[in-house]
């Protein structure tokens, strides 16, 4: 949610009660990707950070650092987006009929000879070369103009 003060609480219940601090730290993790995701790139490696942290001094030094992440992640925009497209994602390939679908030639690593004649990497764009995005196919055909995912920052 984004209440802090229930946040607090809640975590002060589960460390007074004895939970581990590290599966705290890893559900919070957890959190930060899957609730705020890309409505706040920030909120991941401060996750990160506090399992990390948490990690290296352990109780009840840390109780202080969970807080605080307890409190960003809390106050921290939400955004579900990412969790639904990988559930996207999961169902297709699960859910394919069939072999799935071969990777397209041209994004097939080619260090051999024999790969180069097959024309493995024919033709492919290394988009750090271009100063924009360059407009190759990069899904199967079958799946190509398939949207996983839809969020943009205009759109939360």
């Amino acid at each position: 949610g984004s209440h802090e003060n229930a946040s607090l609480y809640w975590l002060g219940r589960m460390l007074e009660g004895g939970e581990d601090p590290l599966y705290v730290a890893r559900r919070l993790v957890r959190f930060a990707s899957e609730d705020v995701g890309l409505a706040d790139p920030c909120a991941l490696p401060q996750a990160v950070s506090t399992f990390q942290a948490c990690h290296f001094i352990g109780m009840p030094e840390c109780e202080v650092i969970l807080a605080q992440c307890v409190v960003y992640l809390a106050r921290a925009p939400k955004s579900v987006e990412i969790y639904k497209a990988y559930a996207n994602v999961k169902a297709c390939v699960r859910n394919h009929k069939g072999p799935l679908p071969p990777v397209p030639l041209h994004l097939r690593n080619a260090p051999t000879k024999l790969m180069k004649q097959l024309g493995y990497a024919k033709g492919y764009k290394y988009n750090p070369e271009f100063s924009r995005p360059v407009e190759q196919a990069y899904l199967p055909e079958e799946l190509r103009g398939t949207d996983f995912f839809t969020w943009s920052p205009s759109n939360p």
